[in-house]
């Protein structure tokens, strides 16, 4: 939602961000020389990391406006590695700061729910920097003629939502006086005029009474249809989910003919209900709830509050009479208000210490990928690590090519295509079937003296060719 546009600055609660992390640098190939030294051995530095793109929940930060703008955002690139061991620099990180309360989704799956100053979200992650040939170096291979690419940096396309984060919300009719309210109990300034929806953006005001202090969410203006999308709908009922307690401000004084403070709590009651079923866990209508007669410095509704008093507390709610232009009733509300939350934060578990549990990944075995046969002697390999690999592998070298069929048998695959009833010849293809690599698929290589060694070993050592 985009609003206030014509007052020269705006308010957006839900855009659709598109982010690119940095590609990591790709490793160097290098072999150390110096003055009678021909064959220093391998000395290519690995490639620099890919920039990270991430979420920052930022005080400062009001809107989503900026993503609004300009919706594109990517990270740079790592930088290749050089000789004499010199590792390629790191790509910059774009840092997004986001307002307090930003819902990452992805499709209808939440991925992050930022509340808190300083919370981080790393949205897409950078590519990892290639190793060069010194990492690459063993004791069979101890001059490697290659290096590995660097690999691509995360793409996607995620929505952030921005749902306000208040301990009461004030809900109710346009005019009824919630912006006024919110101004009388805190130092904020919303808009306030005569006329209906001039609040068109969240308000958000800190209240302290007594030893508590909270948030008060002053929130666009409810109409019947809200939860089905009439006047701000949505728009306005996903600003008071994470409230724990909703404050009924209803207007005693300028009632239109047909309406009544108890009609208009009834219709905002079913709209709260309608919402519930878009919400989910936690619904709005099992939340403790107030009920505010606004404007009773005028004599006309000081008189409909008393009359309408009796039923609201017939219902077992709590009611107080207020003014938000002579401030009458407000220390009683605002302490109500604060021995509610009081009582909520109370409710809340305690705190457990965060843990970091570190669990390695397995190595080796067919839980690493998966073998399909596509029948014609032709067969199909998915999974992290080989798509993986084949990222890093530059195929015009055909030792970092020997070296990628060493990696896979390690990992499994050629015995994984034996028992899938592969011979010398078959067609392999790694990846998924409208994207992938095809080789011919041959055994392990074996040198003369029947002796079994790495594909990709450095074709200097004794016995190999």
């Amino acid at each position: 939602m985009a609003a206030g546009a014509g007052s020269g600055a705006q308010f957006v609660d839900r855009v659709v961000l598109h982010v690119a992390a940095g590609n990591g640098g790709n490793g160097c190939a290098s072999i150390h020389r110096e003055k009678f030294k021909p064959l220093g051995g391998p000395d290519g530095a690995n490639g620099g990391r890919g920039g990270d793109v991430v979420l920052v929940v930022d005080s400062n930060a009001a809107s989503l406006l900026e993503y609004h703008r300009r919706p594109h955002r990517r990270a740079g690139n790592g930088r290749p590695g050089q000789g004499s061991l010199r590792t390629g620099a790191d790509g910059d990180d774009v840092i997004l700061s986001v307002p307090d309360g930003t819902v990452v989704k992805s499709g209808d799956t939440v991925l992050a729910d930022l509340v808190g100053e300083g919370t981080r979200f790393v949205i897409a992650k950078g590519g990892s920097g290639g190793l060069g040939n010194a990492a690459l170096a063993t004791a069979k291979r101890k001059a490697p003629g290659f290096a590995l690419l660097g690999e691509p940096g995360e793409e996607r396309d995620v929505v952030l939502e921005l749902k306000s984060v208040a301990d009461v919300a004030l809900v109710g009719f346009p005019s009824a006086g919630k912006s006024s309210l919110i101004a009388s109990l805190s130092a904020a300034k919303p808009k306030i005029a005569d006329y209906p929806f001039t609040t068109l953006v969240p308000n958000l005001g800190v209240v302290s009474a007594g030893d508590e202090t909270f948030t008060v969410a002053d929130v666009p203006g409810l109409i019947e249809g809200a939860s089905e999308g009439r006047g701000l709908g949505l728009d306005f009922l996903r600003h008071i989910e994470r409230s724990s307690t909703l404050a009924h401000v209803l207007d005693c004084a300028t009632m239109e003919p047909g309406r009544d403070p108890v009609s208009d709590f009834e219709v905002i009651e079913r709209e709260l209900q309608a919402y519930d079923r878009v919400l989910g866990d936690r619904p709005l209508s099992d939340r403790p709830r107030i009920v505010v007669l606004n404007k009773v410095d005028v004599p006309d509704g000081r008189d409909l509050a008393e009359m309408v008093r009796p039923e609201f507390e017939a219902r077992g709610l709590r009611v107080f009479e207020v003014s938000a232009a002579t401030h009458e009733g407000l220390r009683q509300l605002s302490f109500a208000m604060a021995a509610m939350v009081s009582q909520y934060r109370a409710s809340l578990p305690a705190a457990e210490p965060t843990r970091i549990v570190i669990r390695p990944e397995p190595v080796g075995g067919d839980t690493d990928f998966e073998v399909r046969n596509l029948g014609d002697n032709t067969y199909l390999i998915t999974g992290t690590k080989p798509v993986r690999w084949l990222r890093q592998t530059d195929f015009a070298n055909e030792e970092a090519v020997g070296y990628l069929a060493d990696r896979l048998a390690r990992l499994g695959v050629e015995d994984a295509l034996g028992r899938a009833g592969a011979s010398a010849g078959a067609t392999v293809l790694i990846g998924t079937t409208e994207d992938s690599i095809v080789f011919d698929w041959e055994p392990e290589v074996v040198a003369g003296d029947g002796t079994r060694g790495p594909r990709g070993t450095d074709r200097r050592l004794d016995g190999w060719s």
